[in-house]
């Protein structure tokens, strides 16, 4: 059995057995738009049983987006918050 393969299946037994996990309670709240929104998700994943393994699971599939692991994933990449929607920086800011 292939790693990811024994990831997955640790993190679906997880989840079948856990009902209370955060992210069973509202889905959506994880794919929220709302920058305010997706922090809040990723304070809930902060006492999850599974995150490590949900985050590696979520960096395995390269998912597009969506709070994972405690994570942000924009593109598919892990971003440290959500812009709100509107107008782009007309300068970018040098990091």
């Amino acid at each position: 059995m292939t790693e990811l393969m024994m990831l997955t299946s640790v993190l679906d037994r997880a989840v079948a057995a856990d009902e209370s996990m955060p992210c069973k309670k509202d889905p959506e709240l994880w794919f929220a738009e709302s920058p305010a929104d997706v922090e809040h998700a990723k304070l809930l994943c902060q006492e999850c049983p599974v995150r490590a393994q949900c985050l590696a699971g979520a960096m395995d599939r390269a998912e597009p987006w969506g709070v994972w692991g405690g994570e942000l994933f924009v593109s598919g990449a892990i971003v440290a918050r959500k812009r709100p929607r509107g107008r782009p920086r007309k300068n970018e800011i040098a990091a």
